[in-house]
């Protein structure tokens, strides 16, 4: 018993460094290179309050910041504010729009209480003198409003996107780096064998900490916009990466890094960064969401500007804290942005993030970025090595003229990477280079070479290459993989205890034939369970068979338990963590299948699968074949064509060797599938048609969440066996499991005709980043709503035709009301130690039939911004 619960804890862990693979990439880094020594000693402490110093009154929403830092807060509404960094800051900031800067020595190390008063100030813009007045706020007759307002209204004239064409080059690197990585560690126990890394640390250019640049991604990509389609094309010249996250699907972790730092555009209404969405200072609420003030007038550029200020009205909100400099004259063209998010803003792990943008006027006055800075310092767990990450791009060479060669609008995809890109050589980036990069931020190989020649640096960099991908290597250069290491033991109520081994082949055996191949065994049951795959792929592979984009031919023979109305959709049931369950699961029948399945994947989203399979399923005494005559059947086969098409235009994805993670839901997916069967065909029992259409897509509000949301049609046209019907999934375990019912037992209802949704809102804080106190623990609203409607047509009905198999329970749909949807409404509390969701399940409806859950609390982990 003790050896099941361990190898269980053991492929639990798995599964979540699988899922949640870059939390576990950094988490263990920040483990690594956590202070040994008290981390209090090294922070600055300042608290107080600030005041008008004629007033003496409190006041709320001013900016409080170290000198050379990115640390930056706001007073409350009470004025009060407390700060702290571990830099080496010497002045404290506290700054307010017509006020002049309190300015606040401070030693490193060093606890404060000040009082700062805050002397009025003057600011003057052409004919409007804003002169600050203990008030509230006021938007009508506010001359910053009226600003901006003209502001946004410019930004449209002056796009760039009102040409019919242009290009231009651009270049982007990532930059990622331990934060504030001071020579204090150089004495601590575990950098004795690394004192080597101490003579690559860098200073940053923004926050002037002391940083050690360990992962570094360049790109060289050439922009293509057609407005007549709408198309707009990145031509990628070159590719440079290299770091320690190099045992990572590096192709994945872009996709990952381009969704969480995206380009910033500050005239769309929501700017996406860190997986999540910031109303944007120039959005259309932006005069609403926003308090906007005329601060002072400068010349950038040989440009009159005014400095337009602007902060969030509530400083936990999704929004920005910063400066817009626009030009004086009627274009009110924007020159510079900068800005910050604020202190108390409900956003995890995020220390701060700032975002500088440069733009230029084109030879017809269209807007044209220069740069666009993102800087984001990082610390999962506090009091762990945090980390530093820039995002830097430049562009340059704009024309508005049409390409030479316009076929570039015609290629698969809206990113098209040239198939030499990883080959530049490093002559080619010290010639092609647009924004100079440091030495020491370009030396990431240099410190792999040394911190692989540790063997303990190496054989740890191995193990966690193993428990990421969930395969381990046989050999060096290992031509079949043993895995998934998560699905090595499991349970169920049939099977026992479920032993499983299996592995596939990497391209080193071959780059286009693949073997993937698995046997388990129940101990309850006694019986051997087995799959193999022979897969053919079209395209020569680099790591496994099921990398994007997928173009193949796939054999299939499998035997395996078929657990009827649990379907888990986005994980397998060898999985471990759906062992625990709140009741037995028997309804299974055993299913021989011998399948031929053609798949190909496009670039553009499209994808399309056409295959024919032979099933044999085999009764069980919890699943029996027993018509309405009273006659007993072991088994039937029937063979079916099946035909898939899906569609998701712009999805991104996490990939392993086992499953693909989605990054983020906003892209739709849409997906039909069709099976068909005859009759007498290869001694099919029955016809079978049967048609599902499924809908997914995330909507953003902005501030206010975002509502994940799935529906699913399906309908059978013919008469059928009961197994073949529409069985609603589900969900027997503690967990939420997407597109399952939590309280519904399995085979509760059968129906020919299904109408189903499954609705989740996450309220970003909504109504407790308002409580206070309960707001500092950045607790989340989430709210679940789950339901189907559905019907048994009188051709598939037992008691209607008795040459049908009977239903296993005897009441089966009997209580089932046409009007009457199923319906489970879930409220719980999500961002609970920025991991953890609990919700309690509610069934609304059919809660006085037998054997039934009325309610529960289910829980989820997952990773989050």
């Amino acid at each position: 018993m003790i050896f099941f619960i361990t190898l269980q804890l053991i492929n639990f862990i798995i599964f979540l460094m699988q899922k949640y693979i870059l939390f576990v990439f950094i988490s263990l880094t920040s483990f690594l290179f956590a202070p040994t020594t008290n981390i209090n000693a090294q922070t600055t402490y300042v608290s107080g309050i600030v005041t008008d110093s004629l007033t003496n009154e409190p006041m709320p929403f001013v900016t409080v910041y170290f000198r050379g830092t990115q640390t930056l807060q706001m007073t409350d509404e009470a004025g009060s504010f407390s700060i702290k960094t571990k830099s080496d800051a010497k002045e404290l900031i506290i700054s307010s729009v017509g006020y002049k800067d309190y300015i606040f020595p401070v030693e490193r190390g060093e606890k404060y209480q000040i009082t700062a008063k805050l002397q009025n100030a003057e600011y003057a813009m052409e004919e409007v003198v804003v002169k600050p007045k203990r008030e509230r706020y006021k938007r009508r007759g506010n001359p910053a409003v009226d600003f901006v307002k003209k502001v946004i209204k410019a930004g449209e004239k002056n796009s760039i996107e009102e040409n019919d064409y242009y290009t231009y080059d651009q270049y982007d690197r990532l930059t990622i780096a331990f934060n504030d990585f001071n020579e204090s560690k150089k004495d601590k126990p575990i950098f004795r064998k690394f004192k080597f890394l101490f003579d690559f640390v860098d200073t940053s250019e923004v926050s002037g900490k002391p940083i050690l640049t360990v992962s570094i991604k360049e790109r060289n990509s050439k922009i293509y916009y057609r407005k007549s389609s709408n198309s707009k094309k990145q031509y990628i010249e070159a590719i440079r990466r290299t770091g320690i996250d190099d045992m990572l699907n590096q192709e994945s972790m872009q996709q990952f890094y381009d969704e969480l730092f995206k380009e910033v555009n500050i005239y769309d209404n929501q700017i996406n960064l860190m997986l999540t969405r910031f109303v944007s200072p120039l959005s259309n609420i932006a005069t609403s969401f926003y308090k906007y003030y005329l601060l002072d007038t400068l010349v950038i550029d040989g440009d009159s500007c005014v400095d337009l200020g602007f902060a969030p009205h509530n400083s936990e909100s999704n929004g920005f804290v910063g400066h817009m400099y626009v030009t004086l004259d009627s274009t009110f063209f924007v020159k510079k942005v900068d800005m910050n998010v604020p202190k108390d803003i409900n956003l995890n792990y995020v220390e701060s993030m700032k975002i500088k943008q440069e733009f230029e006027r084109s030879d017809k006055g269209l807007r044209i970025k220069k740069r666009d800075d993102a800087i984001v310092e990082l610390e999962l767990i506090p009091g762990t090595q945090g980390l530093y990450v820039r995002r830097i791009i430049g562009s340059d060479n704009y024309s508005f003229e049409a390409p030479a060669d316009l076929s570039i609008f015609n290629k698969e995809g809206s990113v098209i990477e040239d198939e030499y890109a990883l080959m530049q050589p490093k002559q080619y980036w010290d010639d092609n280079r647009m924004i100079p990069i440091k030495k020491k931020e370009n030396s990431v190989d240099k410190i792999l070479t040394q911190l692989r020649e540790n063997k303990v640096f190496y054989w740890s960099e191995k193990i966690l290459t193993s428990l990421v991908s969930g395969y381990v290597p046989t050999s060096k250069n290992s031509k079949f993989d043993l895995g998934p290491l998560n699905t090595t033991i499991s349970g169920n109520t049939v099977e026992g205890a479920r032993l499983r081994l299996g592995g596939m082949t990497t391209p080193n055996l071959h780059k286009r034939i693949f073997l993937d191949t698995y046997v388990a065994y129940g101990t309850r049951d006694g019986r051997f369970k087995y799959k193999g795959d022979f897969i053919y792929s079209f395209i020569d592979k680099k790591e496994h068979y099921k990398e994007y984009p997928i173009h193949q031919i796939r054999l299939t023979h499998k035997y395996d338990i078929n657990q009827l109305g649990q379907q888990y959709r986005f994980t397998n049931k060898d999985n471990v963590f759906l062992a625990l369950k709140r009741m037995e699961d028997v309804r299974s029948t055993y299913l021989r299948t011998s399948e031929i399945e053609y798949m190909r994947e496009h670039r553009h989203g499209l994808s399309y699968n056409i295959g024919f399979a032979y099933k044999t399923e085999e009764a069980t005494k919890w699943v029996e074949f027993i018509d309405g005559y009273g006659n007993s059947f072991n088994r039937y086969n029937q063979a079916d064509f099946n035909f898939k098409i899906r569609y998701a235009h712009k999805e991104r994805f996490y990939q392993t060797k086992g499953n693909r993670y989605p990054i983020s839901k906003t892209a739709p997916i849409f997906l039909i599938n069709h099976g068909m069967g005859w009759r007498g065909f290869l001694d099919s029992h029955y016809n079978y048609q049967r048609t599902d259409i499924n809908f997914q897509k995330a909507f953003w509000f902005s501030t206010f969440g975002h509502l994940n949301t799935v529906i699913n049609l399906s309908k059978v046209w013919t008469k059928t066996p009961y197994t073949a019907l529409i069985i609603p999934d589900a969900n027997l375990t503690y967990t939420i499991q997407p597109q399952s019912f939590a309280l519904l037992n399995p085979i509760e209802f059968i129906f020919d005709n299904y109408a189903a949704w499954d609705l989740e809102y996450y309220a970003n804080g909504i109504l407790f980043n308002h409580i206070p106190g309960i707001r500092y623990l950045k607790i989340r609203e989430v709210v679940s709503f789950r339901g189907f409607f559905g019907y048994l047509s009188d051709k598939n009905n037992p008691d209607i035709d008795p040459s049908l198999w009977r239903f296993p329970n005897v009441n089966q749909n009997s209580r089932w009301k046409p009007k009457l949807p199923y319906m489970e409404v879930g409220v719980g509390l999500d961002n609970i130690l920025s991991i953890l969701r609990i919700e309690y399940v509610f069934r609304v409806t059919y809660r006085d039939l037998p054997e039934i859950k009325k309610g529960g609390v289910r829980i989820e982990l997952h990773f989050s911004f």
